[in-house]
């Protein structure tokens, strides 16, 4: 079968298309023909050596569809359309590859009103989104601050708070030309970091009140500024480094608000978790309520350049590889 491996963690250039052996079936895993494949920025920490549990060679590919073709004694039936995440393609062979054997436990049926190129983009993105509204305990009029409208969970946060009944929500955009693609697209309330400071943005905004909670899935001076803008009693949840590892924030937010910080990462959520997110969030996408954006489908071949797009390009969308 077809896969595409990374040699070495060497940056683009180590990425390889390969012949491999088809998986077969195994005891406590499900059999899919993969169909279509996220890219996200997972894919390229590991691509850049800088995961630790990652090794190569490896398989990459964090999210998937598909069809189900061996379900194992997992109670599923063979031909059902899914969609997943978990360990593939940092601990595990991942999702860049036609079949991949994969837990039960990891797996949502697709409805039939996606298709398998969206369905393969949701995952990663929209159960971080929904998990983390749920652990800052989100509450419709509650005024949510999700960075980067352009990336795949700052808008996915942005779309289900809305739909869930925020007071407000606001997100930023790091180039003009990004800011009106999302007025143009109906995100109101995004900062155009070139023109505005966030924290300076989210206080014209929010009339000075601050935001009850943050989903910051880009790091850096984002996350220090992001603190900045919380009101008495707000929360700030991280997750995600594009614009860097390190930061300085002023403890005097934490202190004199009576904030909280907390970290957050997708492989530790439990089963339950991730399958209640999973109730929350398909509903609104088969109402339409939330609609993901796709910004290109690049073939299984292209990989290479697929993520090279994602990551210095900076598209306003997911990038998918199908085909």
């Amino acid at each position: 079968m077809r896969a595409i491996e990374a040699e070495t963690f060497s940056g683009y250039g180590g990425l390889r298309e390969v012949e491999l052996p088809k998986p077969r079936a195994a005891k406590d895993r499900v059999l899919i023909r993969v169909t279509a494949a996220g890219v996200t920025p997972l894919d390229h920490t590991i691509l850049s050596g800088g995961h630790p549990r990652a090794k190569a060679p490896l398989v990459l590919g964090n999210e998937g569809a598909g069809v189900i073709e061996d379900a194992g004694e997992s109670g599923l039936a063979a031909g059902s359309r899914v969609m997943f995440t978990g360990p593939y393609g940092v601990g595990e062979t991942g999702t860049w590859q036609d079949w991949l054997l994969v837990r039960p436990e990891h797996l949502a049926l697709v409805p039939d009103a996606i298709d398998d190129v969206v369905a393969a983009s949701l995952p990663v993105a929209y159960l971080t989104a929904q998990v983390t509204l749920a652990q800052a305990e989100f509450k419709p009029d509650m005024r949510v601050l999700a960075p980067g409208i352009g990336g795949s969970v700052g808008n996915a946060t942005y779309q289900l708070a809305r739909a869930q009944g925020a007071g407000k929500v606001i997100s930023t955009a790091g180039s003009a030309a990004k800011a009106a693609k999302a007025r143009e697209l109906g995100f109101e309330d995004v900062v155009d970091l070139t023109a505005e400071g966030l924290a300076e943005g989210v206080r014209r905004i929010t009339a000075g009140k601050g935001v009850d909670i943050v989903i910051d899935s880009i790091g850096g001076t984002v996350t220090s500024e992001a603190l900045s803008s919380l009101s008495l009693g707000g929360i700030l949840i991280t997750l995600g480094y594009s614009a860097g590892r390190k930061t300085t924030i002023d403890v005097t937010d934490l202190i004199w608000k009576r904030a909280r910080m907390a970290g957050f990462s997708l492989f530790a959520q439990t089963p339950t978790s991730i399958a209640a997110a999973w109730r929350d969030v398909l509903p609104l996408m088969v109402s339409g309520s939330v609609k993901p954006i796709i910004e290109r489908i690049c073939r299984f071949s292209e990989a290479g350049e697929a993520l090279r797009h994602l990551i210095e390009d900076r598209p306003f969308g997911k990038v998918v590889l199908a085909g």
